[in-house]
């Protein structure tokens, strides 16, 4: 360094300096020092020594620190002050590549700078000149990179005693400081302890060993430092660290320091401060060791209210922003804050999306939802009571009896429903059970039934005991047509157990079979022992045999075996006895007459006279049957009595029947149910018309007659059928809409709940 230029910056330690002064002494001192130090790096080493203890003896009292105090720094160029952490920035970007090992020594020579007092590190100050000058990285960083061999004795001792030096002071984190002086009462700055700064006098460096300062011309067009000609390897430009945006705090003083007013030396004005200056320490930095780099890549932390946290307060270390808090930090939007009216509106928009798309989904299942079948409804009475009071009929003096009109009820009964033996009567279960396993049709004889050995064998000792029976051989063929006349007219024992055995192949086997279908009828008081009768076990009531022959008379074949008065036999030998006959005769007397069709007779000792009745009778143009039995006759003939107290029943039943109107043509009687709460009325199409007795309660009944109710109908449609009684004393009428039928509305198939 110049001691001309180290002198001026000692005074202007002592003196206040003008703005623009300062600024020219810290751009002067910073180039003097980057050409004492390019020239120490590539002068000999006596001359380094020679020029050091000339520096040193020609050194000014202020001489030793380059800087102005911090006082005078607080008092620089206002627009120096506005911006120190840019222009720092500005200098750190052209500051090239220095090792780690340095980056510490500007900090430790600005921790040791003294606060307020500078007069008494004058002395030490000169000694701390030259050993910078001695001791800078560069130019050990230049001296290292000299081969050892041709390394001088003098320089390997120069550098060894700079070594130990620099490994004494590294720990202390101070330069080599007078024992007066003070210790630093604050941090260092780290831009000012970076940045060396030079006294405001200095007007420029002079080469050490001219002598004399030289002219302002010099001082204005300084050499090109050493650094700037020195070529970075590729590791130093690769590690080399530009800011692209300042982000380092502005410096502070930490300790503010009362200015000392200086006198100028240079002769320039204040605050006139040269424009090649400004640029030089603005974007020049002094020349570092490789160790320097360290400081330019380390910066202070900024404070935590400056750092850019997340607008929800999360740092780095927290981890990631919210999405929210980031989407708001790329826009520039900070996030609204959470209120009970956003957190409200947020869940009504949340939740009144999902319901509507549900009220959608549902409209659309509801509107899409097959109709419901519509039904037919009786909302008209349901029955009807004729005039007059209770019909007296013609009852027998013991016994049982029961009439019925079939479909419409009973007419009457007698006696107490009690079992009682019934004989033959119980072949109209065999024949009933034989159709219904093997059915015939109309004109049809059906299989043939081989006569057994057993068949034959029961027709001798039925003979011989008065049994009703036919005669036939074994290994005969009879057609079950016949078999079935031979059981129900002439009441043959022996051919009701051989169907019994060719339907079941064993009697037990069928028997099971009639106790079985009994109580599927509902005939409670019934019990079979035989397929016969002859057997005084078998006993039942005028009511279970009324309800059977109900059913038996619905079939056809047995309808019309019922009612022949006689048939011919094939396997008769025609003799003169009645069970070898070839015409075989109805033991049932009443038919054909007085319109009786039927049934069954059958009497026994214990029995007595029992007959099963049915006679057909038209009223209001239709037909009707009367089914009715009489049982338990024991007065002599017990047939004929039996017989002729049903005849006596046929007919005061059929002199009660009377037809009475039971709906008119035009009566509401009910209405269709679309099955969503719409309804349309039903009238009936007829007058309903009904066989009745006196004092007679028939059951009315509304159906759809088995048809498939429509959606949607004109008036007039027939929709049912309005119904009384049942089986053959059923009398119905059709039903149509009194209106129109529609189809469910829009609003019916949304609020539907089914």
């Amino acid at each position: 360094m110049n001691e001309k230029n180290s002198a001026k910056a000692g005074e202007l330690s002592g003196k206040e300096a003008a703005p623009g002064d300062e600024a020219d002494a810290v751009n002067a001192a910073e180039e003097a020092a980057d050409r004492a130090q390019a020239r120490a790096v590539s002068a000999p080493a006596d001359q380094a020594d020679e020029g050091a203890d000339k520096e040193a003896d020609e050194a000014g009292p202020n001489s030793g620190g380059s800087e102005p105090t911090r006082g005078q720094a607080d008092e620089a160029d206002p627009a120096d002050q506005a911006d120190p952490a840019d222009r720092a920035d500005k200098t750190l970007a052209a500051v090239p590549p220095v090792s780690r090992q340095d980056s510490a020594r500007p900090a430790a020579e600005g921790a040791s700078e003294p606060d307020e007092d500078h007069a008494d590190a004058a002395t030490d100050g000169s000694e701390a000149d030259g050993s910078v000058a001695a001791r800078d990285p560069r130019a050990e960083g230049a001296a290292s990179s000299t081969p050892p061999g041709d390394e001088q004795p003098e320089q390997r001792e120069e550098r060894e005693e700079r070594a130990g030096e620099e490994g004494k002071g590294q720990p202390e984190a101070d330069a080599p400081k007078s024992p007066d002086a003070p210790e630093a009462s604050a941090k260092p700055d780290p831009v000012r302890a970076a940045t060396p700064v030079r006294g405001p006098n200095a007007d420029g460096d002079a080469d050490p060993e001219s002598g004399p300062a030289p002219g302002p011309d010099s001082a204005r067009k300084p050499p090109a430092p050493s650094w700037a000609a020195r070529r970075e390897s590729d590791s130093e430009r690769t590690s080399e660290f530009v800011a692209l945006k300042p982000d380092l705090p502005r410096p502070t003083s930490p300790r503010p320091v009362t200015p000392t007013p200086v006198s100028s030396s240079s002769g320039e004005k204040p605050g006139g401060g040269s424009a090649d200056s400004d640029r030089t320490r603005e974007l020049a930095a002094p020349l570092r060791a490789d160790n320097d780099r360290t400081m330019a890549l380390s910066r202070p932390p900024a404070p935590a209210a400056a750092s850019p946290a997340t607008s929800s307060g999360a740092g780095d270390a927290a981890g990631p922003p919210p999405p929210l808090d980031l989407l708001a930090q790329l826009t520039n939007t900070p996030p609204k804050p959470e209120t009970v009216g956003r957190t409200v509106a947020r869940r009504v928009k949340i939740w009144g999306t999902l319901v509507a798309l549900l009220a959608v989904v549902l409209v659309a299942v509801q509107a899409l939802r097959p109709l419901p079948t519509p039904t037919l409804e009786l909302t008209g009475k349901s029955s009807h009571t004729a005039d007059g009071g209770v019909l007296s009929l013609p009852w027998p003096t013991e016994g049982q009896a029961v009439v019925d009109i079939d479909g419409l009820g009973r007419m009457g009964s007698y006696g107490e429903m009690k079992p009682l033996p019934i004989g033959s009567v119980a072949k109209v279960m065999t024949a009933y059970l034989i159709l219904r396993d093997h059915p015939l049709k109309a004109g049809d004889k059906g299989p043939s039934v081989p006569v057994d050995q057993k068949a034959e064998d029961d027709y001798t000792s039925g003979v011989a005991e008065k049994e009703s029976v036919v005669e036939v051989k074994a290994g005969q063929q009879v057609s079950e047509l016949e078999a079935l006349q031979a059981v129900m007219l002439p009441s043959a024992n022996n051919v009701a157990r051989l169907l019994a055995r060719w339907d079941a192949s064993t009697e037990e086997a069928f028997i099971k079979k009639m106790n079985d279908t009994a109580k599927e009828l509902g005939m409670t008081n019934t019990t079979y022992t035989d397929a016969s009768g002859l057997i005084e076990s078998t006993v039942s009531t005028a009511e279970d045999q009324v309800k059977l022959a109900k059913r038996a008379m619905t079939n056809p074949v047995f309808r019309q075996i019922a009612k022949l008065p006689s048939y011919q036999s094939t396997t008769t030998s025609g003799g003169s006895t009645v069970e070898t006959a070839r015409t075989q005769y109805n033991f049932n007397k009443l038919v054909p007459l007085n319109g009786v069709v039927g049934i069954k007779t059958g009497s026994t000792t214990k029995a007595g006279g029992n007959l099963v009745f049915a006679a057909e009778t038209t009223v209001g143009g239709s037909k009707q049957l009367i089914i009715g039995a009489v049982f338990g006759q024991h007065k002599t003939p017990i047939i004929g009595t039996a017989t002729a107290a049903s005849k006596s029943l046929i007919l005061a039943a059929d002199k009660a029947l009377r037809s009475e109107t039971v709906v008119k043509k035009g009566e509401v009687v009910g209405q269709v149910d679309d099955g969503l709460g719409g309804t349309v009325p039903v009238v009936a199409a007829k007058d309903l018309t009904v066989p009745v007795w006196s004092g007679a309660s028939v059951a009315i009944k509304l159906t759809d007659g088995g048809r498939a109710l429509p959606h949607s109908a004109n008036a007039g449609t027939e929709v049912g059928v309005l119904t009384v009684g049942s089986g053959s004393g059923e009398a119905k009428v059709p039903v149509t809409l009194q209106d129109d039928l529609s189809e469910p509305s829009f609003g019916a198939k949304l609020t539907r709940l089914g």
